[in-house]
């Protein structure tokens, strides 16, 4: 069985515009270099308001060109997983108006900017896990995708939303697994064929957010974690290429005695433009360190490494392209600097160092996974009793183990 390797797709000219200026040239364009460069898959993310102006309104057009993508990563040989509720994206949270509650607004600190029909505003998503007209709502567009992506052979997963805690948290255990069995249950009655799947993310094992790994078990095929060491407090470095491992190893174990396989979903580095960083503009900005080329390409290196060598079933970077500079001054870019420049590409095409490892495992042989849990001192149940503190604690004894090197390579 060979390992994974994938990459996470917005469009380098259109970015999270990218279904309003759809271009089937560009798309087939960049799946070819995508699958020139060595990957095997491609996730794309719905972007919740371009696919559902209305609760009852599916967008036609929407549906079409997302089947045009499917077909175009058949011809390139990728497989596909698209990504629903798109929701939370590159710090921002892009809602439709009719899935708001403008009541709400201020009520709580917002983290994250809302951006509905096309400027911020000031409100707070309802919440879909306890909302029966919301969640009749993504059921109604699960369902449609379903039903027009099932007979796609490049098809390989639906995955039911990306950091979907960054937007709202079930109340309960009990809201997260109705959901996740309600969502999971349509996809199936409509394409019981393909796999499903959830973007869970560092933050979810931080924190007790009600969707862990246990309860994306109940309804997933696989599961998937997503990790960025640049955003942790607690790594060694913004290049701790082991965390990566770390987290996804503790999802497994976290997901419970089935052992699920764990796609690592996410990671990646942003790289300096020109060889330097440009200054934050904003205080989101400050503090996420912009890599040179050359020590992104290590840190990628050594996190395929390590990932394969744990027995994952693959990685999927983060992401295809740098941003066009005529996108910036629009959110996420105007007060996030560092997302412009997560690309594996430049935004002028250029390949970056960092493809020559993708390009060196490409085609690699998944190794067995490595499921010894001597190391965690925990049982699983009393994990969520204070989890920011178990994950600090498992780390170093992960990182103190038999397991993993002593000290993070230059």
């Amino acid at each position: 069985m060979k390992f994974r390797l994938g990459i996470n797709y917005w469009p380098i000219s259109s970015a999270m515009y990218w279904w309003q200026r759809f271009d089937p040239v560009e798309v087939e364009r960049d799946f070819g270099r995508i699958g020139h460069a060595g990957f095997d898959s491609v996730r794309i993310f719905l972007r919740w308001e371009d696919f559902q102006p209305a609760p009852r309104v599916i967008s036609k057009q929407a549906l079409a060109d997302l089947g045009l993508v499917a077909d175009i990563a058949a011809r390139n040989d990728l497989s596909l997983i698209p990504t629903l509720f798109t929701g939370h994206m590159s710090g921002v949270n892009w809602i439709p108006e009719w899935a708001l509650d403008t009541s709400l607004a201020g009520t709580t600190p917002s983290r994250f900017r809302i951006v509905s029909g096309g400027k911020v505003v000031h409100a707070a998503a309802k919440n879909w896990y306890t909302d029966d007209e919301v969640l009749a709502a993504q059921l109604r567009l699960a369902r449609e995708v379903a039903a027009r992506l099932r007979d796609k052979p490049a098809v390989w997963a639906y995955d039911l939303g990306n950091e979907n805690s960054n937007c709202v948290v079930p109340p309960t255990r009990e809201a997260a697994c109705r959901w996740l069995a309600a969502v999971a249950g349509d996809i199936r009655s409509a394409d019981p064929s393909h796999a499903i799947t959830i973007g869970l993310h560092m933050e979810d094992l931080e924190e007790d957010r009600c969707l862990g790994p246990a309860e994306a078990a109940g309804v997933s095929d696989f599961l998937c974690m997503h990790g960025y060491p640049m955003y942790s407090s607690w790594g060694e470095s913004a290049t701790d290429a082991m965390l990566l491992p770390f987290l996804g190893i503790i999802t497994r174990w976290l997901g419970g005695e089935d052992n699920l396989d764990v796609m690592f979903e996410e990671f990646g580095a942003p790289v300096a433009a020109g060889g330097h960083a440009p200054p934050p503009t904003h205080p989101i900005g400050a503090g996420i360190p912009l890599l040179q080329e050359d020590e992104a390409a290590r840190f990628t290196g050594r996190a395929l490494d390590a990932l394969r060598r744990f027995g994952f079933l693959g990685a999927m970077l983060w992401c295809y392209g740098d941003y066009d500079a005529a996108l910036w001054p629009r959110p996420p870019f105007d007060q996030s600097v560092h997302e412009r420049y997560f690309g594996l590409w430049r935004s002028d095409h250029a390949p970056k160092l960092a493809l020559g490892e993708v390009k060196r495992l490409s085609g690699s042989d998944r190794r067995s996974g490595q499921d010894d849990y001597a190391w965690i001192d925990i049982p699983r149940a009393d994990y969520y009793l204070n989890p920011g503190k178990n994950l600090r604690n498992l780390y170093r004894r992960f990182r103190s183990s038999e397991l993993a090197p002593q000290r993070n390579p230059l």
